[in-house]
Parts: structure tokens; sequence; C-alpha cells
């Protein structure tokens, strides 16, 4: 059996159903298996990039690994930025590269390449893959293969890469004497139960509980098992960035979102419990302000994870430390006698913060050009049960993040870690083959569409369901926003008296043949656009905003959570965080 065919099938046999790529010299065999295969199509991107950030999508819907493929050379460093953002982002991915033939490989020679687009792709890859290796002989082919899923599902999920020269691909092998993997031993956890007993304990004793919802909590275990929680319980709860979606955010106790871009609803809350259950989150600058000595620092953290050296390298001292998925910890606590109190005055304090300071409080209050959020909250009303909304990086992000409310079944997904501009439109793409039977929404800017263009080709040739809104304030609004902030209103690079300028979306919806609604802010008053929107499986959204924008509210560097920007006095502050008897 030829290698490369015996790769489709072993990732055919995974229940894989695409593999998405950009065609080049190093990677024709596989492709022409990929062809050759029925239950497993090739899907041209037309970028390698966008080929790393759809598969990501996928993966992160399926529920499955994702599979990119790439040529060796530029087709290796075109995929690296969507490599990276999956190690950051925890993402079960296997990238198969192509290499040049073994006897044009340099190995340890003391030349920079002997092969025409050779690269050492092991070593540019190393430190954001879980694992990475050249397979340089036909007979280990079954054995990488099976490794490279296992890691990269493993413990913390993540990327694994596999180099694969050509004659290696184009080789003969015998499936019936390939060697296997066996799997890693797991290191047993040492101290599980004394963790979980101290965690049972200080739940039962607190007054002022909230539940962090973090991204380890994706998995459908973890979903499950976090909503029974937070309904029997009735604990208030906030989410991380990469937390939204993951838990029922139409339950009474959502406060919305924590850190640095967060409602300040729910930052005001958080200042003030007094034991927060951190699930599946590391607690970055972002979540927590980078004034770590003013967060929380008169309460309790239980912080649950299943990366030791998330647990172990972070700076903030006052948690106790689960090794734990957050699935094994939510369902080991039912068989602990944990006392869940009566919540009732705090959620009652809770719920006067979300109705004073919520995120429509806000914009009313401190937000000159609403917009942004009027037509995301518009958007909101047109997604449907199960529907997936793909966020970019940008303000954006921020504007969905802190005005969407997602259902349960409903799902979020952005580049958290890395912060991939371009992100929206090929994750999309990816959620698309993965789940056909919903509706992708694909939130961008102007920045991040003109990015990722590319993929919009291919929801015209799939006719795939995506819906792509594009909040085009003609400027690259986040760092005008930092401009404004640092820089004297200087705007290098990012209006168009600086030198940054979008092109025509609706001649380039034109091009690609994709549905184009063009909105100006006087549009969102009227409901005919969004009967207009909901009528069609795929398009472009435009909408057109003048001025510059911002974000609000918004943390400054040396400010404890409590206190985003703009500010409240003092006096409002103080008044409002005291919880009566």
């Amino acid at each position: 059996m030829k290698v490369s065919d015996f790769i489709v099938s072993q990732i055919e046999s995974r229940g894989i159903g695409y593999i998405f790529g950009y065609i080049g010299g190093t990677i024709t065999h596989l492709v022409d298996s990929i062809e050759r295969n029925p239950k497993v199509q090739f899907i041209q991107t037309y970028h390698e990039q966008s080929a790393a950030l759809a598969a990501d999508g996928y993966a992160r819907i399926s529920g499955k690994c994702g599979v990119a493929i790439a040529t060796s050379g530029p087709g290796v460093t075109n995929l690296i930025t969507g490599i990276a953002d999956a190690y950051f982002d925890s993402i079960p991915m296997v990238y198969l590269t192509g290499q040049v033939n073994t006897n044009e490989y340099k190995y340890d020679k003391p030349i920079r390449q002997q092969g025409f687009q050779e690269l050492q792709v092991c070593e540019l890859v190393a430190p954001i893959v879980k694992y990475v290796k050249l397979v340089d002989r036909p007979e280990q082919i079954q054995y990488e293969l099976e490794k490279a899923f296992d890691i990269a599902t493993s413990g913390r999920p993540g990327p694994v890469l596999l180099d694969i020269p050509m004659d290696v691909q184009r080789a003969e092998v015998d499936p019936s004497v390939l060697s296997h993997y066996s799997g890693c031993p797991v290191e047993p956890r040492t101290g599980e139960a004394a963790e979980l007993v101290e965690a049972a304990g200080l739940i039962g004793q607190a007054v002022r509980p909230m539940v962090l919802v973090g991204g380890g909590c994706n998995s459908p275990r973890a979903r499950a098992a976090l909503n029974r929680l937070l309904a029997s319980s009735e604990m208030p709860f906030v989410t991380s960035l990469m937390g939204r979606g993951l838990a029922d955010e139409t339950l009474d106790g959502y406060m919305g979102m924590i850190g640095a871009y967060g409602n300040r609803c729910a930052n005001m809350g958080v200042s003030k419990t007094d034991l927060l259950i951190a699930l599946g989150s590391r607690l970055d600058t972002r979540q927590t302000g980078a004034m770590l000595d003013g967060f929380l620092p008169q309460a309790k953290i239980i912080h649950v994870d299943l990366d030791p050296g998330e647990l172990e390298s972070h700076r903030l001292a006052n948690r106790t430390k689960v090794n734990l998925s957050v699935e094994e910890f939510l369902e080991s606590l039912d068989g602990e006698p944990v006392g869940f109190g009566d919540y009732g005055p705090w959620n009652e304090f809770l719920t006067g913060l979300a109705q004073r300071y919520g995120q429509a409080e806000e914009v009313s209050r401190f937000v000159e050009i609403s917009a942004p959020y009027v037509f995301l909250e518009q958007m909101g009303l047109l997604t449907g049960e199960n529907d997936v909304v793909c966020v970019d990086v940008g303000q954006n992000q921020m504007w969905a993040a802190q005005t969407l409310r997602l259902s349960q079944g409903q799902r979020f997904l952005t580049s958290g870690g890395l912060a991939t501009m371009g992100f929206a439109l090929p994750a999309a793409v990816g959620c698309a083959f993965a789940e056909p039977g919903v509706t992708t929404y694909a939130v961008t800017g102007d920045g991040g569409f003109h990015m990722a263009l590319q993929s919009l080709l291919l929801v015209s040739q799939y006719d795939l369901p995506v819906k792509v809104f594009v909040l085009n304030n003609q400027a690259l609004g986040m760092i005008t926003q930092f401009q404004h902030l640092y820089f004297e209103d200087r705007m290098a690079a990012t209006t168009a008296a600086g030198g940054y300028l979008v092109p025509g979306i609706r001649s380039l919806c034109e091009a690609y043949g994709v549905p184009y609604v063009g909105l100006s802010e006087a549009d969102l008053a009227d409901d005919a656009w969004r009967e207009r929107v909901a009528a069609l499986r795929n398009c472009v959204v435009e909408l057109r905003i003048d001025g510059l924008t911002t974000v609000s509210p918004k943390l400054e560097f040396d400010m404890p959570i409590e206190r985003p920007s703009p500010q409240l006095s003092e006096a409002e502050l103080v008044n409002s965080l005291q919880i009566g008897g």
C-alpha cells in the first residue's frame, strides 16, 4: 500500500471527513490520495494560514482533530500562525507537511539548504507544538500517526506536526507488519483526594462564591457538568473570553465576561466574591488585570486546571490548586459532601449591579458611537439554536464579547492566546464543514476581513451556511483607541490619514460571488435588513461606521479589576460595592 494512501485511510478511520490545505509539489502524493478516497475531502483554501485556521474551527466544533496540510518551505511558514494559534488555545490539531526527498535533505550538514524549498521544519515549530517528527522511514508511518493523534487529543490538547519527505509518501508498505504506538504511560496525580476535600470545604464555607468559566470547560462532559452545577447550586458565574458560550448565559446568575475588556458589572461583582472557582482558566492578566496584588486579595481561589505547569507557574498566591480536568473536578464534586449555601442576598446584590452597570447601561452612559453594539445585539436576534459565532480580533471581538448572550447549545469561537487577526472567516468555514446544519456567523472588522479575504471564495464555492458581519469603521480601531490614550492622536497606519485604507467590500463580494447587504447606522432602526439577512443562506453584511470608535469599559494597566475606564466617581464606586445585611 502506498504510504500516502495509508495516511489518508488512517485519517478516515478517525471519522475526519475534511482535510484543509494548499497543494504544492511535496504534498501532491498526499493530495492525490485524498482525492481518491471517497470518504475524505480535500478543501483547497487558497492560503495555508486559512487552511490552519479552517481546520482549527473544524476541530473546535466537530470534537475531532483538525487536519491541515502544506507543502515544504513557504507552505510551512504560512501555516505557522495557525499552529501557534492552536497551541495557545489548546486545540487538537495534526499538521502534515511535505518535505524534500531524504537524499536531498541536509540533516546535519553545515549548509543552509540542500534541496529546493527545503526547510528544517522540526526545529522551526518545536516551541509551538506538543510533538513534531521528521518521518524519514516508511516503516515509521503507522507508529507516528497513532502517536500524533494520541498526543494531540490527550491531556491538555494541542497541535502536533509530522514532516514527511516525498520519497516516504510514495513508498510502498505492508500495513500488516507496521509497528503500533501503545501510548505514553499516564503518571498518577498525587494529592487529588486532598485537593477535592479542600475545595469542597471552601465551597461549603463560601457566602459569596463566583464561578469563572474558562476555555477548559469546552468538552461536552465539562459543559454538561457545568450547566448542572450552575442550575442546581444557583451560584452566579462569569466567563473569560475563551469561556464565552460554554455555559448557558441566559441563566439569571450570568454576570458577563471579566477582564481588561470585561463587562463592568462582572468585574465589580468578582471583586466582591469571597471564593472564585476558576474552571479551566489560566487566570492571565487579561482577566485579572496587570495589578495582581489587587486581584481578590481577601478572597480564596479554587484554581482547576489540567496543566500542572499553569498551576505551579502562576504568580497569584491565594489559590487552592486542583490538577484535574474540569469534567473530572465537577463530576468528583458529586461524590463529596458539598454544602451549597443560601446565596439569595449575594445574588440580589449582583442583580442590582447588573441592572446599573450592565452593557446596555455602559453604552448609553459612556459610548458616543453606539452603532457597533446595536448591530451586534441585533445580529444576536438572528442566531438560532446551536448556531456558532466566530469572532475576529480587535474592537469587533470585544464588542461581540461584551454584547452577545449565548444560550445553551450555541458556541462562541475566537482566537484567545495569540489573538490572530483574520481568524473569524476561515474558522467559520471550518465550522460550516463540521456542522453544515447550523449557521455560522463570522464577526470581523475591516482589517481582519481583508486579511482573510481568500476564504470568502469558499463560502460561495461550497454554498456554506456562513454569514459574515463586517464592522467597517475604516480604521484599526483597537489601535486607534490606544493611540488616542497614549500617542496624542497620532494615527499612524490605522486611519486613511495615517496610510490605512479599506477596499470596496461590495465589489469584493461581487467578485467572490457572495450576496452583499450594506448598512449605514441609520439603517439599524429598520427591521427590514434582518429579514433580508435571515432569508439568505450566506452573505456579507457590512455596517459602515463614521468616526473613531471605542470599546467600553477598558481596564487600564495599573488599575484593579473593579475600576475600569471610564472611571466612576469614588463615591459612586464605594456606594455601589456596599453589600447590605
